[in-house]
């Protein structure tokens, strides 16, 4: 089955932690701080690889993570940045954030490289905090934290123009005819499971065109395998609408077009009012008196929609159909269809505050604040240090903990306990 959509996990690397040490040599018993710079993380990178049609690599491997930033060291050693994770696509995939379903990004046209995930910055050592007053600084800056996301890939093929219809309507005999795709035939519903794609040659002019597998109705509510098929039609200018005239299986081909047309508009209404030229095909098995061919032409043309009688298997009208195609897309913008981005990453993670709780002990008489990162950042900074308790007050206004504590309350003089630290709340 052709793999045209996906879920997966990427993270970015995490920043390397700064590093806290003196210099000690024999002869330089007081040295100053000397703890180096941790590395960068590694980023997430997705590329367009041309030798790749299906995104069935992804249903092996949902996992991708880039390489974390090494801690700093002593001596003024910098942390070895972590590697980058480069993502093969092939060309025509949408990266889309999976909850919401937004657009990140499109992988057609020139974007052939595109950094989804940037690496975390790795922290600074000790030997960046060292001032006049403060000649020995017991902390350092940790590495930013490594940003995560679950991603869905949707491949939408590239082609100037969609072969729509029913099932077994002639779509991949009329593309093995006109292009030098093989697709299979056969007489039954869903022979094309894949979307086939071949390159029309008009005396050195030309189109790319793509065989739709065939439709049902109720596709556009996911029946069958409605919207895998549509998510295909996205990307094209315009439609053929390819309909047996003959009605060899006995249903009324001006009936089928409404009924396909109300599918293509019920999942996407820009798509059904996209150019459109109806193939009335199969005339080689028409054998009434009265054209059917004729009434199909009174019931649309006056609409605007162009009908052709065709034979992909002898190829009458054929060539006069694919000219009128060639002239249509003429008409048409030369700019590929691009989905503009709906999601940035790096500004959704950056307005993601980290979680915390801000809590009452009754019992001790005191307002508890817990988090991962808080508990993190005690780890690292010197309170003792008239500079290292300024960085944890302005680190608690920032993240809005001191706004939450006023909001449960919060006088002058009641305890406020992190952790295994404790102090007085004052206002400053």
């Amino acid at each position: 089955m052709f793999a045209d959509r996906a879920k997966i996990y990427v993270r970015s690397g995490k920043g390397g932690d700064g590093h806290v040490s003196f210099r000690r040599e024999k002869y330089v018993p007081n040295g100053g701080p000397d703890g180096g710079d941790g590395g960068n993380g590694g980023s997430v990178i997705f590329v367009v690889d041309e030798g790749l049609n299906t995104l069935t690599d992804f249903r092996h491997i949902r996992k991708y993570c880039a390489e974390n930033g090494q801690e700093g060291g002593k001596k003024n050693c910098h942390g070895k940045n972590g590697k980058d994770i480069t993502i093969k696509v092939p060309a025509g995939t949408v990266i889309k954030e999976a909850e919401s379903g937004k657009v990140i990004t499109d992988m057609s046209g020139d974007n052939k490289r595109f950094i989804l995930l940037a690496g975390g910055r790795g922290g600074c050592g000790n030997q960046h905090y060292a001032t006049s007053t403060m000649q020995a600084p017991k902390y350092a800056q940790p590495g930013q934290p490594a940003r995560e996301l679950e991603l869905l890939l949707e491949l939408k093929v590239i082609a100037d123009v969609g072969l729509v219809g029913f099932p077994n309507v002639g779509k991949s005999t009329f593309l093995s005819r006109v292009t030098n795709a093989r697709p299979k035939i056969a007489n039954y519903h869903f022979t094309t499971l894949n979307p086939n794609l071949g390159v029309v040659d008009l005396d050195g002019d030309g189109f790319v065109i793509a065989d739709i597998p065939g439709l049902i109705e109720g596709a556009s509510e996911g029946i069958g395998l409605g919207h895998e098929f549509l998510r295909h039609i996205e990307r094209t200018k315009m439609l053929i609408h390819i309909v047996d005239a003959a009605s060899t299986e006995g249903r009324d081909p001006i009936e089928d077009i409404y009924a396909i047309n109300k599918e293509l508009e019920s999942y996407q209404k820009d798509i059904a009012a996209r150019p459109q030229i109806i193939a009335a095909n199969k005339i080689d098995c028409i054998y009434e008196d009265e054209d059917p061919v004729e009434k199909i032409r009174a019931e649309f043309e006056p609409k605007g929609i162009p009908v052709y009688a065709i034979s992909a298997v002898t190829g009458k009208g054929v060539k006069e159909l694919l000219y009128r195609v060639l002239e249509e897309l003429s008409k048409l913008k030369e700019e590929p269809v691009i989905f503009e981005q709906e999601y940035d990453p790096e500004t959704a993670l950056r307005q993601e505050k980290d979680p915390y709780t801000v809590t009452y002990d009754e019992e001790k008489n005191e307002y508890v604040v817990e988090g991962p990162r808080i508990e993190k950042m005690l780890g690292y900074t010197n309170l003792e240090s008239e500079k290292g308790f300024a960085f944890f007050q302005r680190f608690l206004r920032e993240n809005g903990i001191l706004e939450e504590l006023k909001a449960q309350g919060i006088s002058e003089g009641d305890t406020v306990r992190l952790y295994g630290l404790s102090f007085d709340y004052y206002e400053g």
